[in-house]
């Protein structure tokens, strides 16, 4: 079992950066990628980015094409999103998720593993 633990949301003027994390514990090796998601109140969710472990192919939704990165660290149990130039309309709810197959990055449902979330407001 994966446990995800995100942090490093918070309050942004738009134009402003953050980073945020999302450490990996348990049986972290079975995870063959990690990614991100948001869901705006009101709004359905949607995916951001995902890297994947093997060659780190990193992939990103149109959305946030240019203005993110996703990254890993610490052989590979942290998984870092970093947003520059935020927009209002990236305010949301991001949870990290992760899983071992990752047939497809953009099913939310598809990720075995999902965590509680970070906060990110935009004003």
């Amino acid at each position: 079992h994966v446990q995800l633990v995100e942090s490093g949301g918070g309050s942004v003027q738009a134009g402003g950066s953050l980073t945020l994390s999302c450490a990996a514990s348990g049986y972290t090796i079975s995870t063959h990628c990690m990614g991100w998601f948001r869901q705006a109140p009101g709004k359905e969710r949607e995916w951001v980015a995902t890297i994947y472990r093997m060659g780190s192919h990193t992939y990103y939704a149109d959305s946030m094409m240019g203005r993110a990165t996703i990254s890993q660290v610490n052989a590979k149990t942290t998984v870092f999103l970093t947003m520059n130039d935020l927009k209002p309309e990236d305010t949301a709810m991001y949870r990290c998720v992760a899983d071992l197959i990752c047939q497809d990055r953009y099913d939310y449902a598809a990720y075995a593993w999902r965590g509680e979330g970070t906060q990110v407001t935009v004003s």
